[in-house]
């Protein structure tokens, strides 16, 4: 089957709604509700919030845009996109397509870990999980976190399986709407607990002793991450996406929705565990223990103990489940351009993949523990080579591809009109690359102790 016949065949979202809820909700994931709490309780509050809404406004449109015309012009998945082209580009498509491979099956196993947190306080055993030592004795073991991970890529892959507008789609349009409902009950529930209020001016008001190189990095690094950027997802939604539609429009709101959350996490979180702490930061900059160690004691602390605890685990699991699908889509969306297979063929195949490659980053805590480098381990050595390092790249290479090797009139044409046509092409001929290379290649050698950021 020719590549011709293939985009004649390809699954179309039904309208533009149909994209920007299932694009929310590939942007709308745990770096939203747990990385963007920390990381701005971390680098400087408001200082941090202004940072990330002027990249998300201004970088983050442009690279979207960018993969979201791409994936409409050609109507294929990221490497065939950029190799219809030309052959000598299908390296881009490469390297991104490389990101959810690695990412999804360790994404699997944190969603693993949230399933299981949610079956603790759906039958009212939120106060076991506020143990101090409930979270690593679960991890470290060998057999239940992985049951739970193949539960996880399973729901997934059945979802995948039955396809765009019957099945993305459709769950999307549930659970959208109700991943923002709950966000807002939970941020105002944890909004009148005593003493959250200093929590919130402690999120809101810039603290510019914080702020420095390393705070525009995490923002940016946040950016990418939230809005699915640089890892070929919003490719593959984009040759979804029906010629009609309204690109640039859909984008901004995508754009909306994502940051939405992001900043309601943040509501939701950090005034709450401020106050459960006493004011402490480093409460509040635990990283991923903040959800599954911190969290659960702030629960266990307050009224109604279970059911904010199942409310709360029931957000989370929405927000990565959407995400983890919209990561298994696009595996399955490459291997179909590639390989011609039919999408059931592909999806059976991706989970059986994702499973197999699930099991390291699993038993990475437990049996395989004596794994690491650096003192990451498994899990934490693919999170750092597929988002600290391969991403970047990939977005570098996409604004060269755009803005210099074929042209950013490819994408001003395929979204139809662009309102601000001349500050996009600045950006992604010039400022884009250019920050993201300074910033990233300042990272790395920040990483290896070669200079101090």
């Amino acid at each position: 089957m020719t590549e011709g016949n293939l985009k004649h065949l390809r699954s179309k979202f039904s309208g533009r709604i149909g994209f920007v809820l299932a694009a929310s909700a590939s942007a709308v994931g745990l770096g939203n509700l747990w990385r963007f709490p920390y990381l701005a309780a971390k680098y400087g509050g408001g200082a941090f919030l202004v940072t990330y809404i002027v990249l998300v406004t201004t970088l983050g449109f442009t690279l979207m845009i960018v993969e979201v015309a791409l994936g409409r012009a050609t109507g294929l998945s990221a490497i065939g996109a950029f190799k219809k082209f030309g052959k000598k580009y299908a390296f881009i498509g490469i390297l991104a397509s490389v990101v959810p491979i690695i990412i999804t099956p360790y994404y699997s196993v944190i969603g693993g870990w949230i399933l299981k947190y949610l079956s603790v306080f759906i039958t009212g055993n939120g106060s076991a999980a506020a143990a101090g030592d409930f979270f690593s004795g679960f991890i470290t073991r060998s057999v239940s976190p992985l049951i739970w991970t193949w539960i996880f890529i399973f729901l997934c892959g059945w979802v995948v399986f039955l396809g765009i507008q019957n099945g993305i789609e459709r769950l999307n349009k549930y659970l959208m709407p109700a991943l923002i409902i709950i966000s807002i009950i939970i941020a105002v529930y944890s909004l009148t607990v005593p003493g959250a209020m200093a929590g919130l001016k402690y999120y809101l008001l810039p603290n510019f002793n914080n702020f420095g190189v390393k705070t525009i990095v995490a923002a940016m690094g946040q950016m990418f991450f939230s809005m699915s950027l640089a890892m070929g997802i919003m490719i593959t939604y984009g040759s979804y996406l029906r010629k009609e539609d309204d690109l640039e429009k859909s984008v901004k709101h995508i754009e909306f929705f994502d940051t939405a959350v992001a900043f309601l996490a943040g509501l939701m979180i950090i005034p709450a565990v401020f106050a459960f702490s006493g004011g402490e930061a480093d409460a509040i900059n635990a990283g991923p223990g903040l959800m599954f160690i911190t969290l659960p004691k702030v629960f266990a602390s307050f009224p109604f103990t279970d059911a904010v605890g199942t409310l709360f685990f029931l957000l989370v699991f929405f927000a990565a489940f959407t995400s983890a699908i919209s990561l298994y889509e696009t595996v399955v969306s490459i291997f179909g351009d590639h390989f011609k297979w039919q999408r059931k063929t592909c999806v059976v195949f991706t989970g059986a993949c994702f499973a197999v490659i699930a099991v390291p980053p699993s038993l990475g805590f437990g049996l395989w523990s004596f794994i690491s480098a650096a003192g990451m381990s498994i899990l934490d050595i693919m999170d750092f080579v597929s988002n600290t390092v391969l991403m970047p790249v990939a977005a570098i290479l996409t604004c060269l591809f755009a803005g210099w090797w074929v042209g950013p009139q490819v994408t001003i044409d395929e979204a139809g009109s662009l309102k601000h046509r001349r500050m996009f092409i600045i950006i992604i001929k010039w400022a884009a690359p250019l920050c993201m290379a300074v910033i990233f290649i300042s990272y790395l050698l920040s990483s290896i102790g070669v200079i101090s950021i």
